[in-house]
């Protein structure tokens, strides 16, 4: 990991020492990240961003303003954490009793996007791609290049990597070519694949 030169630290950004931070990542206004965290290259945390201990952010990765990674986070690479969005580590929370041995391990896969004010329930892999829409609370797992909305959050369709729904039907099969990568979006036994264009 870059040394704290090679990354662009506001001043009034906390940065504890023992944090790993990758070169050219961006910690805005009044930030604060632990020195256990390890954050890859080219991430942005915006505004008000914290981050825990036990925590693993990939590379070019967008964390805006007001959003909490607390332990037992991991982030993979080119995920985009919406305005506000919550992560949670404890299913029971209780104020009088101690719980950190029970924090559950929660993991974003690569290229997701979690919506503003959206909530990831502690326990969950969110699944490569998939598109959690603003307000919506997750649960469980979800499916690669899924596009999840509501409360509690149910599955409405397919999101392609380039952040346009898939005009296939959920329960059905077929496949599509995405118009702007000429990526081919396979959908078979409601499992969505896709062939990327070399």
């Amino acid at each position: 990991m870059a040394a704290k030169s090679l990354c662009n630290i506001h001043p009034t950004a906390i940065v504890d020492q023992g944090a790993r931070i990758g070169a050219k990542t961006r910690i805005w206004h009044w930030a604060h990240v632990c020195g256990g965290a390890v954050i890859g290259k080219s991430c942005s945390l915006g505004q008000n961003v914290f981050v825990g201990n036990i925590v693993v952010i990939g590379e070019n990765v967008k964390i805006q303003n007001n959003v909490s990674v607390y332990d037992n986070v991991t982030i993979e690479d080119d995920v985009f954490c919406g305005p506000s969005m919550v992560f949670t580590n404890v299913y029971n929370p209780r104020s009088e009793i101690n719980r950190k041995s029970d924090y559950k391990n929660t993991i974003v896969r690569k290229g997701a996007t979690l919506g503003a004010n959206s909530t990831i329930v502690c326990g969950v892999e969110i699944g490569q791609y998939t598109f959690v829409g603003a307000g919506a609370v997750v649960r469980c797992d979800t499916k690669p290049f899924s596009l999840m909305v509501g409360v509690p959050a149910v599955q409405i369709g397919w999101m392609s990597a380039y952040g346009e729904r898939v005009p296939l039907a959920m329960e059905g099969s077929g496949e599509w070519i995405c118009p702007h990568t000429h990526d081919c979006y396979v959908l078979c036994d409601n499992i969505l694949t896709r062939t990327q264009n070399d």
